[in-house]
């Protein structure tokens, strides 16, 4: 076994085969190297040289690999990997980057290959210049980095509640301050005595300590506790729905989810294959033909071409139990083709037997560009026979003989090509069946074919047969799509199938309607119309697609990838899109990583999958994927249940403690006693309204979105509506309280006198009516039946009961510490019986229409600025649309570029033998004229990053000099120029002195 490693500058063509060689690095223009750079792999490397500023040492630059050419044509990163071509280490994608090559390059494959795979697979690139340089890895990622909509909502609101509490926390301690200065020493004219100072001390720290409390009432430190509860007891719930998270914030994303991108096989259906229909011997049958049906040297052939080209670990095994069906063990597709050769009553494990492995002469292995693969044995007289299968339409493009009803070859020509897919291939792809051509070639021994071409090689076959495999879509996928479709999700099908299969199985799923306005498009054709004529990408083409598209077939992992970025940049609606992605195989991985939700198979499903994704479906079905979207929903409203009960405490607590200090001196509600309180509402309200479980009615309602209000104006209403009950009762309880239950009055006490019955009345009615006004808050949308599903909630029960019994023993046995005193039976019935009105209550305000209260506003709104965080956004600014700015910022600044650089020049003049000592090579990438003619300097293809630094910041720091690009031009037909030119010292070479050739003299005479 050879073991090699391939430069990552050339696009490779690795020999593939049964373990023939061991291939530790391949070709970024690879289809691994593509899937992998789409990945953005070795990120992490990348930012750890960026931070360092790719610092030199010794005067050296770092080594490049030897194996990439000096005269390498310029080559052109990929928009959606977005890093930095010239940071290439060494040979394979630990940089995680896409180097394009020129578009020349692109063309000329794309002549050598399938026209329609070789446009599929070429790298993003966008017309705007595809985000090409450094930065760009970083934005490539930044949805990833992006606060959730929740996060988002609620840092902005507890922002704007917090800074409330402060001012009225410090309002309250100056209010008390002066009430007791001027009380004591103006109107009562005392003096400042030094015997009296302690009791005076003592008075301001009771004043402090009241401030303090209002402070740390007003303050939401449960919102982060009730959003970490609310997830964990998600995802732990989840797992249970086989939904395994491996990102906490996936959950609540997920309820946000506006779009879902689905793989077919395995998730919309059983991945089960079953051959149900044939085209055997001129002979279309409807069933599984009869063995004695089908001609002897036809039979042999099939069975061999089956047996022989596929994965020998593709096996059909014995069923588990008695009467069960057979096991499929490895490709499902092979399975099925594996089942009809059963089916036809022969054996496949002679065959293999007869013909190991190791003996297999060559292997064109299946990939999303062949669309098929062949095998290649060689026969006992020393000649050569290639077996092929793959998809119908693609391989008898490449048949010129079929096998007739006798078993001999006739001619296969174009039109009878046509007119089998007209009566055989499409009719079957209606039905919902995948197509599979299987097909054979026989080749002289002398002289040996050239099997590295692959064109001349896979052509001139004889078709064998073309059968039709059925995987049945799961049962509950068409119920869990109209739940969708209904909660305002839309799916969309992205498969590899045929479009006519593709087609049936969407509209067996539900996912389109009949007399509906949807697209349906093959990769091939989904590449022409978002590609201009230069095939770079272009967003407003793709913002004319995507809204109607609604199955993609034959796509690419490029297709797929294109498709789920255009969505979430599209600025075509209103909302910004929240795209979630399912997926199984390593093609999949750029899209999972891409997409704000990525969903991969855990039974199906690669390492590579499962690594990109953000939640793993243990059971490999879509309807999972509801239940994500009805947990991530559940924790959104679950948040919003706590604030509404929170905020009512927190007004009320912050309202009483400040009107009681002011009018009385003191805080009704005393600092151990709001303490508890605060408890109440923070920790075992987030516990008891943070774990109530979905219901149904999540998936009536359409997306939230982020510019739906935290709080909206039926939350506010029942917000303000029960602080008025709470608080009217409390301040008629604080005056005439004493009066009604016929004891002492509590106010005006002095410093240290003990607890009294009146005070200890308002605070236990206080607890008494956020008791009841919890339940209250279990219900956010105006919903009248506020017990409804109570009991499924065993957390809440236990919750609200054990608050009751520990606020007993605290009112009866706390004394002192909690300045209580103990109440008789009958003030213990009133104060339940007040807490009981808080459930009358929200009856009355569920009654008052909500759109007759202009006067309410909404809160937690988040606007667009905020989507990205404030330290994302200075160092990546969003430029898509602003590329009128950004132009003219871009020519101010090559402007400036150029008048500074003559000034380096007359410096160079004036100090030329001290300046060649002390500069170093990098400087020189300002030299403009000569960079094509010096072999050290490259173009690359990279979208202009303008840093917004004033322009002494850029002549005080060379690092940001260094490292700022030139702007893009107003020529738009240049696509170098309109995709912005990063000018980049080739590292492979070192720093040289001052001497004719270098960077330094080139930069003197050039200007």
């Amino acid at each position: 076994m050879q073991i090699i490693s391939l430069s990552s500058n050339i696009c490779t063509h690795v020999m593939e085969g049964s373990g023939r060689m061991l291939v530790t690095a391949v070709g970024v223009n690879s289809q691994t190297g593509i899937i992998f750079t789409l990945l953005g792999a070795g990120g992490e490397e990348e930012e750890k040289k960026d931070k360092k500023g790719v610092k030199q040492e010794d005067g050296h630059q770092l080594p490049v690999d030897s194996s990439h050419p000096s005269s390498y044509p310029p080559s052109a990163t990929d928009g959606a990997a977005g890093a930095n071509a010239t940071d290439n280490a060494n040979a394979s994608l630990v940089n995680g980057k896409m180097q394009d090559g020129n578009m020349e390059n692109s063309q000329n494959k794309a002549k050598q290959q399938d026209g329609a795979a070789a446009m599929e697979m070429q790298p993003l690139k966008s017309a705007e210049g595809g985000e090409g340089d450094d930065k760009d890895k970083k934005k490539s990622n930044m949805h990833k980095k992006e606060k959730s909509v929740l996060q988002g909502k609620l840092t902005k609101l507890a922002v704007q509640i917090g800074k409330a509490g402060l001012v009225m926390s410090a309002i309250t301690v100056i209010i008390l301050v002066l009430y007791f200065a001027i009380d004591t020493f103006v109107v009562n004219k005392k003096q400042w005595l030094p015997e009296c100072t302690p009791v005076y001390v003592q008075y301001f720290v009771k004043f402090f300590i009241i401030g303090v409390t209002v402070l740390v009432v007003a303050v939401p430190e449960g919102l982060p506790l009730a959003v970490t509860i609310s997830l964990a007891y998600s995802v732990k719930k989840m797992m249970k729905d086989n939904n395994l998270v491996r990102h906490l914030d996936a959950c609540e994303t997920m309820g946000n989810a506006t779009a879902i991108c689905s793989d077919k096989t395995g998730t919309l259906t059983t991945n089960r294959m079953t051959v149900v229909q044939a085209y055997v011997g001129d002979v279309h049958y409807k069933e599984i033909p009869d063995p004695d049906s089908v001609p002897a040297k036809t039979l042999d052939l099939l069975v061999n071409a089956i047996a022989i080209n596929s994965a020998y670990t593709t096996k059909i095994l014995p069923p588990e139990k008695e009467g069960g069906l057979p096991r499929q063990v490895g490709n499902k597709t092979e399975c099925g083709l594996l089942g009809f050769v059963l089916d036809l009553k022969q054996d496949y494990e002679p065959v293999r037997n007869l013909i190991p492995e190791e003996k297999l002469y060559k292997v064109y292995t299946f990939n999303s560009v062949r669309k098929s693969m062949s095998t290649v044995i060689k026969m006992p007289d020393g000649s050569f026979r290639m077996y092929s299968k793959g998809a119908s339409e693609i391989v008898l493009k490449k048949c010129s003989r079929i096998l007739n009803a006798a078993g001999e070859p006739r001619i296969f020509r174009p039109r009878d090509r046509d007119e089998m897919v007209k009566k055989v291939i499409e009719p079957m792809a209606c039905d919902g069946l995948r197509t599979i051509c299987v097909a054979f070639r026989d080749f002289n021994s002398s002289p040996e074919p050239d099997w590295d071409n692959e064109n001349d090689i896979l052509s001139d076959l004889t078709c064998i047969c073309v059968v039709g495999i059925e995987d049945p879509v799961r049962p509950e996928v068409p119920e869990a799509i109209r739940k969708c479709q209904r909660a305002g999700i839309t799916v969309r099908m992205v498969t590899g199938d045929n479009i006519n299969t593709a087609r049936a199985i969407a509209i067996k799923c539900g996912i389109i309607h009949p007399g509906e306005d949807f697209l349906c498009l093959e990769g091939k054709e989904f590449n022409r119309r978002i590609r201009n004529e230069k095939g770079e990408i272009e967003q407003e083409r793709i913002d004319k697609i995507w809204p109607k598209l609604r199955v993609l077939a034959r796509s690419s992992p490029t297709d797929k990838h294109t498709l789920v970025k255009g969505i979430i940049d599209s600025t075509q609606v209103e909302q910004r899109q929240v795209v979630a992605v399912t997926g199984d195989g390593t093609n999949d991985g750029p899209a999972l990583k891409k997409a704000d939700v990525g969903f991969a198979m855990g039974i199906a499903g690669t390492d590579v999958a499962k690594e990109a994704s953000d939640i793993i479906l243990t059971d490999d079905n879509f309807s999972s994927i509801v239940k994500a979207v009805m947990w991530g929903r559940n924790v959104y409203d679950s948040i919003s249940k706590f604030l509404q009960f929170q905020l009512t405490v927190n007004i009320v607590a912050v309202i009483v403690a400040f009107t009681g200090a002011c009018i009385t001196q003191d805080s009704p509600l005393k600092a151990v006693q709001m303490l508890w309180v605060n408890l109440i509402m923070d920790t075992f309200a987030s516990l008891a309204l943070a774990t109530e479980p979905p219901t149904e009615a999540l998936l009536l309602r359409k997306p939230y979105g982020r510019n739906k209000p935290l709080i909206s104006r039926t939350m506010m209403k029942n917000i303000l509506g029960h602080a008025v009950y709470q608080l009217t009762l409390i301040f008629t309880l604080l005056f005439v309280g004493e009066k009604m239950f016929k004891i002492d009055s509590g106010r005006n006490a002095p410093l240290h006198s003990p607890p009294s019955e009146h005070y200890t009345i308002i605070f236990n009615t206080f607890v008494m009516m956020q008791l009841f006004n919890e339940i209250n808050a279990r219900k956010i949308h105006g919903e009248r039946n506020v017990f409804d599903g109570i009991f499924r909630n065993p957390i809440f029960c236990t919750i609200v009961l054990g608050t009751f019994a520990i606020q007993i023993v605290i009112v009866q046995f706390g004394g002192k510490p909690f300045s209580c005193s103990p109440l008789q039976l009958d003030q213990w019935m009133w104060c339940v019986f007040i807490g009981l009105g808080e459930l009358v209550w929200g009856q009355v305000i569920a009654t008052i229409p909500t759109s007759r209260l202009k006067f309410l506003k909404e809160a937690g709104r988040l606007t667009e600025k905020e989507e990205v965080p404030e330290e994302e956004l200075n160092e990546d600014v969003e430029e898509i649309d602003h590329a009128e700015r950004e132009l003219r910022r871009g020519q101010i600044l090559w402007f400036r570029g150029l008048n500074r650089i003559q000034t380096q020049i007359r410096v160079v003049k004036a100090f030329r033998s001290s300046l060649y000592e002390g500069l170093e090579k990098p400087e020189s990438r300002t030299s403009i004229h000569n960079f094509m003619t010096h072999p050290e300097f490259r173009i690359e293809d990279s979208q202009p990053h303008i840093p917004l630094i004033d322009d002494t910041d850029l002549e005080e720091d060379p690092a940001l000099k260094k490292n700022s690009s030139p702007p893009s031009s107003l020529n738009k037909n240049n696509s170098a120029i309109d995709s912005g030119i990063n000018l980049t010292t080739d590292t492979s070479k070192s720093a040289t002195s001052s001497s004719p050739g270098s960077p330094i003299h080139s930069l003197e005479t050039s200007l």
